[in-house]
């Protein structure tokens, strides 16, 4: 298969609405999920929604790698896991602030607020129907994938444009993908 392009902030292409995926069995959308896992292996990221390399479908790819999870913390390590047109319902209304950052945004961070504990609908590429709930940072991740698929870029997400940074500006402890425990868990 192929690694794909990234698209970056700027690029209408982010902005527009993606389409449902009719037959989600389909040779076209495995060829897609293969492309969008050879992008993210190449980039070594954690999720991709089809829209990011141009493909104006609801797809997204994600997993969660165990090196990224802080010690202590109880977010599992999540294999890949592709979702076709998925539908995230939040189970309450309280958000917090978690610090963002995205492939089409590379080198900036910010701070979004994000449902702490949602509920995702998904189909899978074999056509099965699932149902999962999610909290902390895998509900954030989800949320932030998803918005892809709605034209929505995190910023347009930020309750303060002022905690849009570089990471070279925010912290000298280290590298800043090392999210706090607090953060992975239940916020």
């Amino acid at each position: 298969m192929a690694v794909q392009e990234i698209y970056k902030m700027g690029n209408p292409k982010l902005f527009e609405s993606s389409v449902p995926v009719l037959e989600p069995t389909s040779a076209d959308i495995r060829t897609l999920l293969q492309n969008m896992r050879d992008t993210l292996e190449y980039v070594n990221g954690n999720g991709l929604a089809a829209p990011q390399i141009g493909i104006k479908k609801r797809v997204v790819l994600y997993r969660i790698l165990s090196q990224i999870i802080p010690n202590g913390a109880k977010t599992p390590e999540i294999p890949w896991t592709p979702m076709i047109n998925p539908k995230i319902t939040a189970l309450n209304k309280k958000k917090s602030d978690i610090w963002e950052r995205c492939l089409s945004l590379p080198g900036l961070y910010g701070k979004v607020p994000r449902f702490n504990h949602i509920k995702i609908n998904y189909i899978t590429p074999f056509g099965k129907k699932v149902e999962e709930i999610h909290q902390g940072f895998v509900a954030m991740l989800l949320q932030h994938e998803c918005d892809h698929l709605d034209g929505i870029l995190y910023p347009m997400r930020m309750r303060d444009i002022r905690g849009l940074s570089y990471l070279s500006e925010i912290s000298n402890d280290g590298p800043f993908y090392k999210y706090s425990t607090k953060e992975f868990d239940g916020l």
